[in-house]
């Protein structure tokens, strides 16, 4: 019996389309996450998400919202399509008539999560520092004394970032913070898609029928959350590491491990968890549009228009 194949060129523009659709829609609380968890004891500007979200509002105009949205729509577009389109492959390769053990299940999340790594860190990296900065900006403003000779005046654009982090540190600027973002994303994938594959196969119609639209959502929302806030630690490790500019009273890290023993020291445990509700709310809606978008086939209709080879 011959194995049914996959067209990774059309798992690969299904993951770029949902991405793009789900992070348009979900960036502003992503925005509210990362300035959240920057947030350190005695230099705390936001008490909340809304809080955030509204101050943003305020200091910075609607469009506000979306600082670093170019990057961060530049960043998803391969992430979600490596990380939706590798585990489809590796799940393939993996099965036997159909079926996949869930500890092959796992492995093929591992996969996926350390080829999208590997890809899209230099644009995370790039990312957090055009949300952070006006952030430190505004920090300013209300702190003058805490934040004195801390900020530019000019806000930075991801180009003059990327210049910067080659010119002082080479390429291994751009991967600053690459060992906490390995160890957040291949947990996540490692938790999401085994998850996300049998929750979603309780709504199939029969063996071999596609799920509802609307139970891939709700697998995809519930799954997304439960692997967000069980990696949430790390993506705090991996925020800090990659922040760039801090005011005077904030640490800086030498790596993954002074992190860890600083903000253990300094804020305590519960620092770990800073922005888990952001977080969730950011990658619950997100991973279920992107879901729901990936199964509507688009990389198959538009291929479907290519004329096909002859064998």
């Amino acid at each position: 019996m011959a194995d049914k194949q996959i067209s990774l060129p059309a798992k690969l523009i299904n993951g770029g389309i949902a991405g793009l659709i789900g992070v348009t829609c979900v960036f502003p609380i992503d925005l509210a996450k990362t300035r959240l968890q920057n947030q350190q004891n005695g230099s705390r500007l936001y008490t909340s998400m809304s809080d955030c979200l509204i101050k943003t509002i305020r200091s910075e105009g609607y469009f506000g919202m979306y600082r670093g949205a170019a990057v961060n729509l530049t960043l998803v577009t391969p992430e979600k399509a490596i990380k939706l389109a590798a585990n489809d492959f590796f799940r393939h390769h993996f099965s036997k008539d159909g079926k996949i053990t869930l500890f092959k299940e796992m492995l093929a999340g591992c996969g996926a999560g350390t080829c999208q790594v590997i890809v899209t860190t230099p644009m995370e990296m790039l990312k957090i520092q055009l949300q952070d900065f006006y952030l430190i900006v505004f920090f300013s403003v209300t702190n003058p004394k805490l934040a004195a000779g801390t900020v530019e005046t000019k806000s930075p654009t991801a180009m003059q970032i990327t210049r910067q982090l080659l010119r002082e540190k080479g390429i291994a600027g751009l991967y600053k913070g690459l060992g906490a973002t390995l160890l957040r994303d291949v947990p996540f994938s490692i938790i999401y898609f085994p998850l996300f594959a049998n929750l979603n196969n309780f709504g199939k119609r029969g063996a071999e029928g596609p799920a509802p639209f609307y139970v891939s959502f709700i697998s995809g929302c519930v799954a997304g959350s439960t692997a967000a806030v069980a990696v949430n630690p790390v993506d705090v490790i991996k925020t800090r590491l990659q922040s760039l500019t801090r005011g005077n009273t904030e640490d800086t890290y030498a790596g993954v491990t002074d992190c860890i023993r600083k903000i253990m020291r300094n804020e305590g445990p519960s620092a770990f968890l800073k922005g888990a509700y952001c977080r969730a709310l950011v990658i619950a809606p997100l991973f279920g549009i992107a879901q729901v978008v990936y199964f509507l086939g688009v990389g198959e209709f538009i291929l479907s228009f290519l004329p096909k080879k002859d064998k």
